[in-house]
């Protein structure tokens, strides 16, 4: 049986192998080759391949029945182009592994290996890699399979490394730790008309203008305070580069942000019947669509003090933290379903930010997330 650090070292090579061939959401085909290959070889009693297309969950049984508890990582990396130079710099240009997931999926690789070595007594677990993430769009995929159906965990658990805090640092808190946040494109059709007679046309400049200065009015950025609201211009776009040519058409874009589910739903309906209003009043019609939704992580209570028990176990540093994390993670479905948690690892003070082109996630944090997830297991599978 290979030892501890034999483990850790052929972590770091799979962390590696997998930050130098990432893919993008919902196109994790290699990626998922890899990972089950690396399961394989540390036995557990099942493989599901494909769930929500790409997605993998590996199955540890104990000798007798007793609580579920799945921990879930993510396949896919993102759409940005890497500036570093290391060796296991990616090798596909545009993507790279800018948030993590590679040592995320190492991770949880590494707790296959603990598991295969020390199986539950009673009880199951299961390791869920899931698909396509950064869209938004992985965990509907998961829930919608029918394969994922027959799991039925009791708890549920992820992780992710948190850049800015100390290196091993575990960061827990109840109710929200991340924030819902959806993006919606409103689009607005008028009358194109010759730009020497925009009267016989109708231009969506001012309502876009409209829309931008009223939405601008309802945020409240502090998230310390009740009813925090982030409301962020994305991208907007009218007419064409035609001088002669009073633009008939537009879209404007946001991203919005609230720090809980019942809120993000208030918040929704203000907006678009804001932009209907005004859609109106300049005489054009209104086409709303939402999309790459994320629903809050709400952390339950029982749950955060599994991981709070496990850091003490382990002897870490653990913040609680006050205010949620401003950023979407698409496991709030998860937390919205079983009873469970996010929580924080630190990845280092001064490394780079998340979604930065020259961020890597720093290996040396791989045991210390394998360490926290296992002592959560035996928690939950052991507890009579």
């Amino acid at each position: 049986m290979e030892n501890l650090q034999q483990r850790l070292e052929s972590l770091v090579l799979l962390r590696k192998e997998l930050h130098k061939n990432p893919e993008v959401s919902g196109k994790e085909v290699e990626t998922a080759k890899r990972i089950v290959a690396f399961l394989e070889r540390y036995a557990p009693d099942e493989i599901i391949t494909e769930i929500g297309k790409t997605g993998i969950a590996a199955i540890y049984k104990g000798k007798q029945a007793g609580k579920t508890v799945l921990f879930r990582c993510e396949l896919d990396a993102l759409p940005i182009g890497e500036i570093n130079t290391f060796e296991h710099r990616s090798l596909t240009d545009g993507v790279s592994h800018k948030c993590g997931h590679d040592g995320h999926m190492a991770i949880l690789c590494g707790l296959a290996s603990e598991l295969s070595q020390n199986r539950p007594e009673t009880g199951t677990v299961i390791l869920l890699f899931q698909p396509a993430e950064e869209d938004g769009s992985g965990a509907q995929k998961v829930f919608s399979d029918p394969k994922f159906a027959l799991l039925k965990p009791d708890y549920v658990f992820a992780l992710h490394n948190l850049p800015g805090f100390p290196k091993n640092q575990i960061v827990v808190k109840n109710d929200t730790f991340t924030c819902a946040v959806n993006s919606i494109i409103i689009k607005l059709n008028g009358v194109t008309a010759h730009a020497g007679e925009p009267e016989k046309g109708i231009n969506p400049a001012l309502a876009i203008a409209s829309i931008i200065n009223q939405f601008d009015a309802i945020i409240q950025s502090d998230i310390s305070k009740e009813n925090y609201c982030l409301l962020t211009p994305i991208y907007t776009v009218m007419g064409k580069k035609a001088y002669g040519v009073s633009a008939g058409a537009g879209e404007v874009h946001f991203t919005v942000r609230s720090d809980s589910n019942s809120q993000m739903k208030k918040v929704e309906t203000t907006l678009e019947k804001l932009a209907q209003s005004i859609a109106k009043e300049h005489q054009l019609e209104c086409n709303i669509v939402w999309t790459q939704g994320f629903q809050a992580n709400e952390n339950n209570k029982e749950a955060a003090n599994h991981i709070r028990s496990a850091a003490k176990v382990n002897d870490l540093e653990l913040l609680e933290k006050e205010t949620p994390f401003t950023w979407g993670e698409d496991f709030g479905l998860f937390t919205q379903q079983y009873p469970g948690a996010m929580f924080g690892l630190g990845s280092g003070v001064n490394t780079p930010a998340l979604h930065n082109p020259d961020y890597d996630f720093p290996d040396e944090i791989i045991e210390t997330g394998i360490s926290i997830f296992h002592q959560i297991s035996k928690q939950i599978t052991n507890a009579h």
